[in-house]
């Protein structure tokens, strides 16, 4: 075994799967990194028979031609180590888009991935002379501000597609129509979520709940709620976590459905919101509420699950991780067989993220090619977590992700996600 060999490398060298590699040298191997030099593996023959593999090699040609049309070659630069929590959280992106790859097989779709460990005190400008970076029709990448712009030339000059998945403060998805940004900045996401709440609560009687967070940035959103709602004479009114029960009581209409709005993402403030209402509706059965709360809620799910679903909760967000959903349990379950180990507890769940990255784009190309725009009507993929849906930015510009819905736990013990 060579000294930069990985698990899914040599899968892919040999046409089999990483099950059947893995199954084959037990013990072996923990996951793509820790792959050793001098390592003996054991390469189990491609489940052919051989009458299939005669009729393989008559149909080499045809078989070479396909792969050649629908082949996609992929680039991830991004900090993959064990360091600090940064390499781990890239690391099982990375292993997110390999397992996607090996996936996209039954599609026809054949991959090749180039991968560079690019961490926070290296400059990107050290890797752009790589051969095999030209090769890429897409990079993934990178995890650092400092590092877009230098990348994001190098992909411009050469016509590659550049997929910047995480949080970045950079313009080049203005001035460079090779980017796509999946990342949304905090203004937009407000603005989202403000027009989302008012075509969803039109006519209802809104009731922001000041939690005394003195850590919390939600002012900027309930300040400009609360502007459009003076805007469209929509009624609300104002109390606190600490108000007696009647003042509390008193701020909820009883003609009117109601809307809760608290003004921190924190669990000890919403716990203490739940146990007022709870008092509220053990003295007036006849009030309806609502909650609207922040995409933070989603990490209190198991907590809060039916407190969610008896306030008729919903929740903004970009993305939603079901953990009931089968799709997701069976790409868990796949995860912990190829690196004998779980998934992250983190919200999003990165290796989900990476999946669907590479799962959307790499069908998005193999499909459209240079036209391929991520936009609406270019339906490729259905995402288990995270929602992609671009738009282009202006004239000159790339492509910025624009996808958004609210999660809704309904009152009778459904879950349902609005796509806006």
């Amino acid at each position: 075994m060579k000294k930069k060999d990985t698990v899914y490398g040599i899968a892919h060298r040999y046409n089999i799967t990483i099950d059947e590699l893995l199954k084959a040298n037990p013990g072996a191997v923990d996951a793509d990194f820790n792959l050793k030099k001098g390592i003996e593996l054991v390469i189990p023959q491609p489940k052919t028979s051989s009458s299939a593999t005669a009729v393989a090699k008559q149909q080499t040609t045809k078989v070479v031609k396909e792969k050649k049309e629908n082949a996609v070659t992929i680039g991830v630069m991004l900090p993959l180590h064990q360091i600090d929590g940064d390499g781990k959280r890239m690391l099982e992106y990375y292993r997110g888009i390999l397992m996607a790859c090996d996936s996209l097989k039954t599609c026809g779709i054949s991959t090749t991935v180039y991968s560079w460990n690019v961490p926070s005190d290296k400059q990107i400008t050290a890797f752009l002379n790589d051969a095999n970076l030209q090769k890429c029709d897409v990079v993934f990448g990178p995890l650092y501000t400092f590092q877009v712009a230098p990348l994001a030339s190098f992909c411009k000059e050469n016509g590659i597609r550049l997929v910047i998945p995480f949080s970045i403060s950079s313009n080049a998805v203005t001035t460079n129509h090779d980017v796509f940004q999946v990342y949304q900045p905090a203004d937009k996401i407000n603005a989202r979520t403000i027009n989302a709440f008012m075509e969803r609560f039109k006519g209802r009687h809104v009731v922001f709940i000041d939690g005394n967070d003195s850590t919390s940035r939600k002012g900027v959103f309930t300040m400009a709620l609360r502007k459009r709602l003076e805007e469209n004479n929509q009624t609300f009114s104002i109390t606190n976590i600490k108000s007696s029960e009647t003042s509390f009581s008193k701020a909820f209409s009883r003609t009117l459905p109601n809307v809760v709005v608290l003004n921190t993402s924190r669990s000890p403030e919403l716990n203490v919101t739940f146990a007022k209402l709870n008092n509220l509706r053990a003295t007036d059965a006849t009030v309806s509420i609502s909650m609207f709360g922040y995409t933070e809620w989603l990490m209190y799910t198991k907590v809060y699950l039916e407190l969610f679903h008896k306030y008729d909760t919903y929740i903004p967000t970009t993305f939603f991780y079901n953990p009931l959903n089968r799709k997701t349990v069976q790409l868990e379950q796949a995860y912990q067989r190829w690196f004998h180990s779980d998934m992250q507890t983190a919200l999003p769940r990165f290796a989900i993220v990476g999946y669907d990255h590479a799962q959307y784009f790499v069908r998005g190309i193999a499909k459209y090619g240079k036209r391929f725009s991520g936009a609406a009507w270019q339906n490729v993929y259905t995402p288990l977590q995270s929602l992609l849906k671009f738009e282009p930015v202006g004239n000159k510009g790339g492509f910025q992700n624009n996808a958004f819905m609210l999660v809704h736990y309904r009152a009778g013990g459904n879950i349902d996600s609005i796509s806006y």
